[in-house]
């Protein structure tokens, strides 16, 4: 019984459900915040201290607003990809390390399992949007997957070569091998899964699906109310995700002294996020061509090769 009530609690509590939505709504915030200080704004200020509760008044006013599904879209599809778009991030960091073991039980191949969860968010934004049977919502579905085309295969190739460093397609095993962070080992690769990151958030320079300036929202214009709450959510989960994967991949986990993992593992994602916010603060827009040609043009090779070199590497030494 106890050992239910303890498998539960880290299911539903920490680090599993509860644990992984305060994350969101705290990376958020230092997202949000951080962009407005490098514009020297001031960004959220009045909900909480310094505006510290923001991200989750903005939730709750959505989910507080009128829902309604347009005649003209599809129900079945317009009504559940909001859920499962904020179900499948969640899922997928279970099985990253927080607090040194992930929420499910590690298994040689859980990298593969994740990366095919991302892969899923794709095809429901691409639903979302197609069945919407709005124009600017088809354009904007086009663009997530002619998007998806480009960064896809160079991030998967990245987290493939710190995998083979590793010996293991276990994202705690490649966690716990590092003596030396992957990052430092394998730059190239570190720097091609951040880029891709952003690409996979839709964050700029990549927020071509949605492109406010062009397409309104693009495959999120018809949604608003609880519907949009669950995306707007599921961007802030996927942030969680994805630099929970950063850290475990390429930063060596929750290794480090004096303080315990967990403490570890949340500063070295707090600063994979500053460096995503970074990004997003220099650049502008790039067209989703640029996007496609520049990833098969200079990320799929650059990823090859850092591919090629921790190959070279592991026959040497």
């Amino acid at each position: 019984m106890m050992n239910v009530l303890y498998y539960l609690f880290r299911v539903l509590i920490y680090p599993g459900f509860l644990f992984i939505s305060a994350l969101a709504f705290v990376f958020e915030w230092i997202d949000r915040k951080a962009h407005a200080h490098f514009q020297n704004r001031i960004g959220p200020l009045y909900a909480g201290p310094h505006g510290f509760l923001q991200p989750l008044a903005d939730f709750i006013k959505l989910m507080a607003k009128e829902d309604f599904t347009p005649t003209w879209a599809n129900p079945v599809f317009f009504n559940i990809t909001p859920v499962l778009a904020a179900t499948l991030p969640v899922f997928a960091s279970f099985y990253i390390p927080f607090t040194g073991m992930p929420v499910l039980p590690p298994f040689e191949g859980d990298l593969v399992l994740v990366l095919t969860l991302t892969t899923f968010f794709t095809i429901t934004a691409f639903l979302a949007g197609w069945f919407s049977s709005n124009r600017f919502s088809s354009v904007g579905a086009i663009r997530v997957v002619l998007q998806f085309l480009g960064y896809e295969i160079p991030m998967f190739i990245s987290l493939g070569s710190a995998a083979i460093a590793a010996g293991s397609l276990s994202i705690t095993k490649i966690a716990n091998s590092q003596v030396i962070p992957f990052a430092i080992l394998q730059p190239l690769g570190f720097a091609i899964y951040i880029i891709a990151l952003q690409a996979e958030l839709e964050k700029i320079p990549f927020d071509i699906p949605e492109a406010e300036s062009e397409i309104v929202a693009g495959w999120l214009t018809e949604f608003a109310g609880r519907k949009l709450a669950f995306f707007r959510l599921s961007e802030d989960l996927r942030l969680v995700l994805g630099a929970g994967l950063a850290t475990a991949v390429f930063l060596g986990g929750g290794s480090g002294a004096i303080f315990p993992p967990i403490v570890w593992f949340l500063i070295k994602m707090v600063i994979v996020v500053l460096i995503a916010t970074s990004l997003r603060t220099v650049f502008a827009r790039l067209k989703i061509d640029q996007v496609v040609r520049g990833a098969w043009k200079y990320l799929l090779p650059l990823a090859l090769l850092q591919l090629l070199i921790t190959k070279i590497l592991l026959v040497v030494m």
